[in-house]
């Protein structure tokens, strides 16, 4: 089954990064977002990631120590805006 939010979140991650060439279906909801072996964003993308929560969901990510946590994969992104959207 296929989890709508975190094809919306996908589609949001490529709109606000301006990914050109890729799909929602190119990325796999366990894709990694950093490093080498997944999307391979950096820390600008990783603003741009914590905007888009902001603009879109109302979600505020303020604790660094987290960030890395949530925003690991497309699922993991899903899953806090599921326990954080107001």
């Amino acid at each position: 089954m296929k989890d709508n939010l975190t094809e919306d979140i996908k589609s949001k991650i490529i709109s606000a990064l301006n990914l050109q060439g890729v799909s929602p279906a190119d990325i796999s909801d366990d894709t990694p977002l950093f490093g080498d072996e997944g999307l391979g964003l950096d820390s600008v993308d990783a603003l741009e990631l914590v905007v888009m929560l902001e603009r879109e969901y109302s979600i505020n990510v303020s604790e660094q120590s987290t960030a890395k946590e949530i925003f690991s994969t497309p699922a993991s992104i899903a899953e806090y805006v599921r326990k954080n959207a107001k």
